[in-house]
Formats: C-alpha cells, sequence, structure tokens
C-alpha cells in the first residue's frame, strides 16, 4: 500500500498524492543514473559490464536516501531495471509524484526576504513549477537578480546583479556546461560604509540550472561565500 496525504496546491483546493521524499536535486541525480545506465546498454554487450553499471547505479541512487523504508525502495527499485530510453521515460515519470516541491513562496514572504527592494516585482509564482526547482531566480530591470534557496528550513535570500555574457562556461551552483553569466552582490564589510563585492558564473536561465542541478552541495557553497 502506498502512503497518501492531503495536500493544498495554490490554487486552494485540496487533494491526495503520495508522501513525497524525493529532493529536486535528487531526482536530477537519478535521472542521470538512467543516462548512463541507456549509454551503457547501446555500447556494450557485455552482461558483467552491464551488472556492474546496474549495481553501481542502485548504490549510488539508494545512498541519496539513507532511511528509506520498504515502500520507498519499492518506488526506487525499478531503476536496475532501465535499458532504453523509453524505460527510463517511464520510471521518472512513475517518480514525479513523489518529488518535493521547493518550500511555498509568497509575494508578502519574497518582499520580507528582500526588505530594501521597494519596487519588488517578483516572479510569476502562479506558473511557476516548485517540483523542478531547488532554488528559486528571476531578473528585473535587465540585470538585476534575485536568488531564494531553503537554509536551515527556513527560506533565504540574496541579490545582485547578472551580467550576461555570449559565452558558454561552468556554472558554479551546478557544476555544467552553460550559458552562464557574472553574478555579483555586495555584502558590508567592517566599516561603516565599507562593501566587499563577491561573485562568480551561474546559469543565466536558472529554470535550466535547476535541470542540471544534481547535489545541492555548490548551491550551499555558492550563497555562503556570497553572504561571507
Amino acid at each position: 500500500m502506498i502512503h497518501v496525504k492531503e495536500t493544498s496546491d495554490r490554487t486552494g483546493n485540496t487533494g491526495e498524492r503520495p508522501e513525497a521524499f524525493i529532493r529536486n536535486d535528487q531526482f536530477n541525480f537519478i535521472k542521470d543514473q538512467t543516462r548512463i545506465l541507456i549509454t551503457g546498454q547501446a555500447t556494450s554487450n557485455d552482461a558483467e559490464v552491464l551488472n556492474v553499471l546496474r549495481h553501481l547505479a542502485h548504490e549510488k541512487v539508494f545512498k541519496l536516501f539513507p532511511s528509506l523504508n520498504d515502500e520507498q525502495k519499492a518506488v526506487l527499485n525499478p531503476l536496475t531495471s532501465v535499458k532504453e530510453t523509453a524505460d527510463a521515460e517511464a520510471f521518472l515519470e512513475g517518480l514525479e509524484p513523489y518529488i518535493i516541491p521547493f518550500k511555498a513562496v509568497t509575494d508578502a514572504a519574497l518582499k520580507k526576504l528582500f526588505p530594501k527592494a521597494k519596487k519588488l516585482k517578483g516572479p510569476k509564482l502562479e506558473s511557476a513549477d516548485f517540483r523542478k526547482m531547488s532554488y528559486l531566480a528571476w531578473t528585473e530591470s535587465s540585470n538585476l537578480m534575485y536568488l531564494v534557496y531553503e537554509k536551515d528550513g527556513r527560506l533565504d535570500g540574496i541579490n545582485g546583479t547578472l551580467a550576461r555574457s555570449h559565452k558558454k562556461g561552468i556554472c558554479s551552483i551546478c557544476n555544467r556546461h552553460s550559458d552562464v553569466g557574472m553574478f555579483t552582490a555586495k555584502t558590508k564589510g567592517s566599516g561603516q560604509d565599507n562593501y566587499i563585492k563577491r561573485g562568480n558564473y551561474i546559469c543565466q536561465d536558472a529554470d535550466v540550472c535547476n535541470g542540471k542541478l544534481n547535489s545541492l552541495e555548490r548551491l550551499e557553497e555558492f550563497t555562503d561565500m556570497i553572504q561571507k
């Protein structure tokens, strides 16, 4: 039996869905493992090699979840049966009800996170897919960027400027090759009027970044660096 819990969506409707236990970054990691299995199946006929790939994929994915119950294990076990793209698509589609959406965000909460932004417009929350987010980011006034993430169970935020470029590079958040821009933020230094600029290259498109990010480690490193 699959446990379900009653939830309320952003329109106020209530319904039942399976209890979520997979973060967006973990889902992306699992998706990466399915690609490895598909590639292995397409390039090797060695049964022993394929068995090793399946074992490693299973081990890596289960390591993401130290306290899996039998029900959750049953949800993840079909990973080792993935051989073709259709198998991966069916498996990943079956995981979607178990994805934990990004922490609920409201316009009022955003204004509290960025009190100095008097004319904050905010993102279009009604069209956002929070199950595909590890962080929320948007730009205003062409290059002013706001980034909201979860830290210690609460929402936190940083803002700065994003200098777009026409070059591809490695994003410091998702660690993937992408169209990047230099995100720079000012933080108050030790002196009364002393400000320090810190920044790094990140994906210009936050949706693309969220779709590639397969670990929260670099996101945490990036936000900690900005807020030092």
